[in-house]
């Protein structure tokens, strides 16, 4: 199977400080890796980011892989090397990005160049890159898509590189993700002395009865693919400096993970109704990051479970847990998958791939290639 090192230019990936969402040329060495193949390439940027769309072939059946070369900051120290010198030792890939993801990425390019050594490909084979997946996700994925829709380049199927085994590669492939919700709720009262609080209307006290009834019951025990939705108070702010002073107003967040049971639109619903059964007095604002989605198995799956299987010796669960990535924006146009490296050490100190097993998912993509574009 492959015969295409990943190491070297997932080496030259992470030498780019690619801090989102900031680009540091890490889409220059990426384009000049793909130009060298054949693929013609498209710049596109929106706004601040840097986005990549690469295609060779203009048939179907086509297949894409997509990921980012943004990454998360390496944190206030503690690395036992720099964070973006690539170093390796003892067989292990060092450096911010490694797992999460230019290693995959380095991975899709080496699978593409054996692939397109081995015979000329039966369809297309694309790649949907962005910079802006660790930030905002406003000016990335989503828009290279509308792009993308527009020029007559949606493919048959996509496959994500997102680190998706939680200890060893072949474990897991994410067919699907939960949504994500999150809510900024302020109470307004009326402030007065906390010895006379006839006086006065406690909203901390409408905040924590309100909160108590959001997070009295379960929203539900779960679906075939999705584990049951939650709801996570993350903040709770008075912002009071007086002891003996009953505040005008209590603020707070909020997040929930849900499954395919609910939409982000009628979960902003309940917190209303809940809200105002409550506090007749409040600000509810709700930012819904994405909607839920699964891709039901079919034989894009199944080709990609054989792969691993032929490669590793391990068949994967076909899993919908964990956050959310930017397959999120790919599932209304077409099928996806998920599926990548052991992403134990991703946004961690000293983020690390050992060489071996950015080689066996080379030949993990370069078989599904084979399979897909026969």
């Amino acid at each position: 199977m492959s015969e295409t090192d990943p190491a070297p230019l997932a080496q030259a990936l992470i030498r780019c400080p690619s801090v989102t969402p900031g680009d540091a040329h890490a889409q220059d060495v990426l384009a000049a890796a793909l130009e060298a193949l054949g693929f013609s390439l498209f710049r596109l940027r929106f706004g601040p980011v840097a986005n990549l769309f690469a295609r060779i072939g203009d048939r179907p059946p086509h297949f894409c892989f997509a990921g980012h070369t943004d990454v998360v900051p390496p944190g206030a120290g503690g690395w036992g090397t720099d964070p973006f010198a690539a170093e390796l030792r003892d067989g292990v890939l060092l450096g911010r990005g490694a797992c999460d993801m230019k290693g995959a990425i380095a991975a899709f390019v080496a699978a593409c160049a054996d692939h397109l050594n081995a015979g000329k490909p039966r369809g297309s084979i694309s790649l949907l890159i962005t910079g802006d997946e660790e930030g905002d996700a406003v000016d990335g994925t989503a828009r290279v898509l509308e792009w993308m829709r527009e020029h007559g380049h949606i493919p048959d199927f996509c496959l994500v590189g997102e680190p998706t085994n939680p200890s060893c590669l072949g474990e897991a492939i994410k067919i699907g993700r939960r949504g994500s919700l999150n809510a900024r709720v302020s109470v307004h009262g009326t402030q007065g002395h906390s010895a006379y609080p006839q006086r006065a209307d406690n909203p901390v006290h409408r905040l924590v009865r309100a909160f108590a009834a959001l997070i009295a019951a379960p929203l539900d025990a779960g679906t075939e693919w999705f584990e049951p939705s939650t709801l996570q108070i993350t903040s709770i702010d008075i912002g009071n400096p007086a002891s003996n002073v009953i505040p005008v107003s209590a603020s707070a967040r909020l997040n929930i993970r849900f499954n395919d049971r609910h939409t982000g639109a009628a979960l902003g619903a309940w917190l209303r109704a809940a809200l105002a059964q409550h506090a007749e007095r409040f600000d509810l604002d709700v930012a819904i990051s994405g909607e839920p989605f699964l891709t039901t198995p079919g034989e894009h799956v199944r080709m990609l479970r054989r792969a691993i299987l032929e490669e590793t010796g391990i068949e994967p669960r076909l899993d919908a847990g964990g956050g959310i990535s930017d397959a999120r924006f790919i599932a209304p146009f077409c099928p996806v998958a998920e599926f990548g490296l052991v992403g134990a050490t991703m946004h961690q100190v000293d983020e690390r791939a050992p060489v071996a097993e950015l080689r066996t998912l080379a030949r993990i993509y370069c078989r599904v290639l084979g399979a897909f574009l026969p």
